[in-house]
């Protein structure tokens, strides 16, 4: 029987045929205004397109993009444009790029935009990483070039945070620079140098204002204006909050931190302090102590009810120091003198009495730290094998690549981003593996040496003396318990809590006749204490 009676029952096309047209558009993009002056990025890109048009039989009808648009989005101008023209007409078979990461560096949101594109028959195709994306492994190949574009831009992110952290920490601004200050030293890895301005020196004004007259922002903005600087109240407040002017730097990018800057400060850190108590003046003001050498212990105390780091404060009229848990209604205010005994007393915990026990406890507290830390010891020596063989694998694909030309470029391109992620991820590994074997007899050492005299070396030395003693022995800070007035940690250094768990045993240990029973249990200091936890300190 003939079958084309029965045509009428055959099922209809589902969607359109991926790629079903012959008909295509040429994407083009760079990522800086750098690179789209230079525009040799943009006609290498162009090039590569063209031929592959040409090379496929396609028919390029449109030409998008050919402009800098990060990848970072895919709320970009030129692409939007592109994918709205992509979508409105029903003849558009393919989009053609460079390389997938011109596409998109968004990962799994871009193989997502492209997966849509599918289901319209339209195709999004890579002049120099050619694949079958009408397969399922051709679709598969492409969502990780996908992936590897949006890693790579997560390692660059991260190179990028990292740099700027390390300048901000050096004391240099990083981005826009503040109100009132300009850059005489403008540039990509140029070392910054803000000055003070016209507008900056009549903003020192409007500080002066504040701090002195407690003047309202309105009538600043008033008396600014009439000088010639325009700048609303609201503006004036920021500006008044930001501790830049008087020399400091706060950033985001290093949270909790305060690092002195290396420009030119606008007003005093009295002022700025002052103008800080008057803005907060409806809120239970804060005093500031300026002689921070009577209040070492600020913010490294915290709060055992509720967590909130101690601030410090003077009672003028008796000369008298208090710390002062800054929770609002916490009414928890000690006295700087009590508070520095309970600490002096805790440190007295982790103090060796006699020099003579430093030789035999460094001997049994190292060993004790290599056993109870064998297994991390194992760790590190198997990371360190595999982080070998993984650059030995990267090296020999480099050079079947550059020198021998034994692989193409896309099978470079498909193989090397996932050997560079396992490498970054042993080298992270490696990085907070804790324990390093090579020198640690040398930290116990030294650290049994400063316990000799752990009280008076805190008690003599000046602020930075101090702060370094508190964070070498308890690296998270402490905990006050108001109610009980008990000094408590969160965690000792390791090393310390040796010295504090083998102390009472020191007679024993010169004798020769003390054994520590360590097994693979970690050292317990005395009561009240949290067992310490291996940490990068040792």
């Amino acid at each position: 029987m003939d079958l084309e009676v029965f045509e009428q029952f055959a099922k209809k096309e589902k969607g359109r045929i991926i790629g079903k047209s012959n008909t295509a558009v040429i994407y083009t993009r760079v990522s800086s205004k750098e690179q789209f002056d230079n525009n040799a990025s943009l006609t290498t890109q162009l090039k590569y397109c063209q031929e592959y048009a040409i090379r496929k039989k396609l028919e390029v009808i449109e030409y998008f993009g050919g402009t800098y648009e990060s990848a970072k989005s895919d709320e970009r101008r030129e692409f939007q444009k592109m994918l709205s023209y992509v979508k409105r007409r029903k003849n558009i078979g393919y989009i053609i790029v460079y390389s997938y990461d011109r596409f998109s560096r968004t990962g799994a949101n871009g193989a997502y935009i492209s997966g849509q594109l599918k289901k319209q028959g339209i195709a999004v195709v890579s002049a120099t990483q050619e694949i079958d994306v009408t397969t399922s492994a051709g679709t598969f190949q492409e969502n990780l070039f996908h992936m590897f574009s949006h890693f790579d831009n997560q390692i660059r992110r991260d190179k990028s945070i990292t740099g700027m952290q390390e300048k901000l920490r050096k004391g240099y601004w990083t981005g826009a620079y503040p109100f009132g200050y300009t850059n005489t030293n403008p540039g990509k890895g140029k070392v910054p140098n803000f000055v003070i301005t016209k507008k900056g020196r009549l903003l020192k004004q409007a500080f002066l204002w504040k701090a002195n007259a407690n003047m309202s922002h309105v009538e600043i903005a008033k008396r600014l204006e009439e000088k010639g600087l325009n700048i609303n109240a609201k503006k004036l407040t920021d500006l008044f909050r930001n501790p830049f002017y008087c020399g400091l730097i706060v950033n985001s990018l290093i949270p909790g931190e305060v690092i002195p800057g290396k420009h030119e400060a606008l007003i005093p850190k009295k002022v700025f302090l002052k103008i800080h108590d008057l803005l907060h003046a409806g809120n239970s003001p804060k005093k500031y102590s300026f002689d921070d050498e009577n209040l070492p212990l600020k913010k490294f105390v915290r709060s055992s009810v509720c967590g909130t780091p101690y601030t410090g404060f003077i009672v003028k009229k008796k000369g008298l120091y208090y710390y002062k848990n800054r929770r609002k209604g916490s009414k928890e205010n000690r006295s700087a003198k009590k508070l520095h005994v309970e600490f002096l007393n805790l440190l007295g915990r982790f103090t060796i009495a006699d020099r003579k026990y430093i030789e035999p406890l460094t001997e049994i507290i190292h060993d004790t730290l290599i056993d109870k830390n064998q297994e991390a010891l194992d760790d590190q020596k198997r990371l360190t094998k595999e982080l070998g063989q993984l650059e030995e694998q990267i090296n020999t694909l480099e050079r079947r690549f550059v020198v021998l030309n034994e692989i193409t470029k896309s099978q470079y391109d498909l193989f090397m981003p996932e050997l560079k992620a396992k490498q970054r991820e042993l080298e992270v590994k490696l990085e907070n593996g804790g324990i390093n074997s090579s020198n640690l007899k040398k930290s116990v050492k030294m650290a049994l040496n400063y316990a000799c005299n752990l009280p008076k070396l805190w008690e003599l030395g000046d602020l930075e003396t101090k702060r370094a003693v508190q964070y070498m022995v308890f690296p998270d800070g402490i905990r006050y318990d108001f109610k009980n007035k008990l000094v408590q940690t969160f965690r000792v250094n390791e090393i310390f809590g040796a010295i504090s768990s083998f102390s009472d045993n020191c007679k024993e240990i010169e004798k020769g006749t003390f054994h520590p029973n360590c097994g693979k249990s970690p050292l317990v200091t005395q009561g009240g204490f949290e067992p310490p936890t291996l940490r990068a300190e040792i």
